[in-house]
C-alpha cells in the first residue's frame, strides 16, 4: 500500500503538481488549502517516505501561488469601479492607497491578501513591481510555513 502511495499518487512528480495547483487556486478566490498540503509535503516523516525535495517544493508552491495572486491582479484590473461596500474592502482599498505597492508584500496573509492583488490590478499598478512584490510575500509564507514544519 504504502509503495502504491510513494510512486503513484504522491511520487514526488505528482507531489508538485498537487502543491502548485493548490497553490494557485488558494491565491484566487476558489478554495486550495495549499498551507495544509505544504505542512504535510514538508513534514520530516513524509519527506523522507516520498523523497519530496523541498526547494522544488518550495518552488512550486511560491509559483504557484505568485500566479494566482498574479491571475486577482487581471482580474482586479478589468474590474469596473465599484462603490467598496464591506468593511475589508474598504481596509484594504485604504492601506493600498496608502502605503502604494509595498502593501504587496502582505500578499501572503488569508482573505485581505487576495483584496491586496485584486486592488492593485484595479488601481492599475504596475503589473512587473506588482509581481516582485507578491512573489515575495509568498515566498515569505512559504518559507515561514517551512520554519513551522520543522520546528
Amino acid at each position: 500500500m504504502l509503495d502504491w502511495l510513494r510512486e503513484g499518487l504522491l511520487g514526488s512528480q505528482n507531489s508538485l503538481w498537487i502543491m502548485f495547483s493548490s497553490a494557485f487556486l488558494s491565491a484566487t478566490v476558489l478554495p486550495g488549502n495549499s498551507e495544509i498540503i505544504f505542512l504535510f509535503l514538508t513534514a520530516p516523516f513524509i519527506g523522507t517516505i516520498f523523497s519530496i525535495d523541498l526547494v522544488e517544493l518550495l518552488i512550486a508552491a511560491v509559483l504557484g501561488n505568485t500566479l494566482g495572486g498574479m491571475t486577482t491582479y487581471v482580474i482586479g484590473r478589468g474590474l469596473p469601479k465599484l462603490e467598496q461596500k464591506n468593511r475589508q474592502q474598504r481596509w484594504a482599498l485604504n492601506k493600498i492607497q496608502r502605503y502604494g505597492i509595498w502593501t504587496l508584500l502582505l500578499s501572503w496573509l488569508p482573505i485581505v491578501g487576495d483584496a491586496f492583488c485584486a486592488m492593485a490590478g484595479w488601481l492599475r499598478f504596475n503589473w512587473l513591481k506588482s509581481l516582485l512584490f507578491i512573489m515575495i510575500g509568498k515566498l515569505f509564507r512559504y518559507m515561514l510555513l517551512l520554519l513551522i514544519s520543522h520546528i
